[in-house]
């Protein structure tokens, strides 16, 4: 079967029309569906039911070190909430602080103490002619909304099947101390689903930087987010703290992650982990924001989820609900536009979400076109710094919220939008 672009203009025209019904099939059905934001289905959420009824009013309220959970107290987390999240992070519980119920609030706050205060020592971010990050493309949206929050200038390099491309990461940060930090999101990443290899880790961790206090944001927030139960089929992730104590800088990372999409987004347990220093700064400067967190929610989350292994098991029931919606993404695509040139898109092993790359110029039109029909997806552009795409090509599909059956529906609208763009495009040349 000839691509489209192999196709002559008559062909195309043909084709052309035939989409053009099709088109007008679906925005005749009034569909009202949704494949934008990653949020977890109602089905998952059941999944967490069972932790509202785990601490009654009759219930021990003390934590392990004897700390009254109702009252004031405990800046850093409950020492069993530490323990808890510290496996997640990958980290011990000692350099780990347990903060609300988002992890994009704890890197806002670490961003503004480093803006406010600087870094060990280091001069506070806002009194420089310039502050800089490494933005890896295509990334999270609501990090480059952080940033440029602060008038940070973002700077992109693209994300390679290995992680971000190091040879342009090591280029800009060597030479040019602007350049405060990185976004990172290094385990089936948002959107691709990419897992950052070994050597990029290592590489992160050991590379030349003109800012002594450049700071990886280390964003793990997928790091027990598999789809398949089996380990042979999940990936791994070298720990980017042993990297970088390894390699002479142990301060240069900061770790984060949350149960929002483990138990309940909104709700859940944020956390982040980084040096014995860092962390010792971070409590000082906590000390003066807050008298402590939600420590009955920790303690909830605690008594729900246990350890480690009971996070594993919690998240294989996540898996087995999700896991048919990602086939069905995978299988629908391949149906609908293998073997046409309309586009590219990852295979993840876990995550909340499909990198699809449409023809160049198109993503924007495909998107509005699908928003007509019914179905809502995440901007384009939205995976880019200033929502500025420069080749208007990448679309984010996150397949978790709908029923299967709507999902379907969903995806068959959006072949049809890829496929009709992708004609017109051609017809234009």
């Amino acid at each position: 079967m000839p691509t489209y672009a192999e196709l002559g203009k008559e062909e195309l025209t043909t084709l052309k029309t035939a989409l053009t019904e099709e088109y007008e099939t679906y925005k005749a059905q009034g569909l009202s569906l949704n494949m934008a934001r990653g949020k977890p289905g109602s089905d998952q959420l059941d999944l967490s039911m069972p932790m509202l009824d785990i601490l009654p009013s009759s219930n021990d309220c003390k934590a392990e070190n004897g700390t009254d959970i109702r009252n004031y107290g405990v800046v850093d987390g409950l020492p069993e909430a530490k323990k808890l999240m510290a496996s997640m992070l990958d980290d011990e519980a000692e350099n780990t602080i347990v903060f609300g119920n988002s992890s994009l609030n704890i890197m806002y706050d670490t961003i503004m103490r480093c803006w406010v205060f600087g870094t060990l020592g280091a001069t506070p971010w806002s009194q420089l002619d310039k502050v800089k990050f490494v933005c890896p493309v295509p990334g999270y949206d609501r990090h480059f909304g952080v940033t440029e929050a602060f008038g940070i200038e973002m700077v992109t390099v693209p994300m390679t099947n290995e992680g971000p491309d190091m040879d342009a990461v090591e280029k800009l940060v060597a030479n040019d101390s602007a350049f405060k930090g990185i976004w990172c999101v290094p385990k089936y990443s948002n959107p691709g689903g990419v897992t950052y290899s070994d050597e990029v880790v290592r590489r992160l961790a050991s590379m030349k930087c003109a800012a002594e206090d450049f700071r990886i944001f280390w964003d793990n927030a997928y790091t027990v987010h598999h789809l398949y139960d089996d380990a042979a089929q999940q990936d791994q992730l070298l720990d980017i703290a042993k990297a970088c104590t390894e390699a002479g800088n142990p301060n240069r990372y900061f770790k984060f992650a949350s149960t929002s999409k483990v138990t309940f987004p909104g709700a859940g347990v944020a956390a982040m982990a980084a040096s014995p220093e860092n962390v010792a700064e971070i409590k000082k400067r906590m000390g003066v924001q807050t008298i402590g967190h939600d420590k009955l929610n920790q303690m909830r989350h605690v008594r729900f989820l246990k350890d480690a292994d009971g996070i594993a098991a919690h998240m294989a029931k996540h898996a087995s609900i999700i896991r048919p919606k990602f086939e069905l993404v995978l299988k629908m695509l391949e149906e609908g536009l293998a073997g046409t040139g309309c586009g590219s898109w990852s295979n993840p092993r876990g995550g909340y979400f499909v990198s699809f790359d449409a023809p160049e110029g198109t993503a924007k039109h495909i998107v509005a076109m699908a928003k007509e029909a019914g179905v809502t997806m995440t901007g384009a552009g939205a995976t880019y710094p200033y929502k500025n795409d420069p080749k208007d090509s990448n679309i984010r599909i996150a397949p978790t919220l709908p029923p299967l059956e709507e999902l379907e529906s969903a995806l068959k609208v959006f072949v049809c939008c890829v496929k009709l763009a992708s004609v017109e495009k051609l017809l234009e040349a």
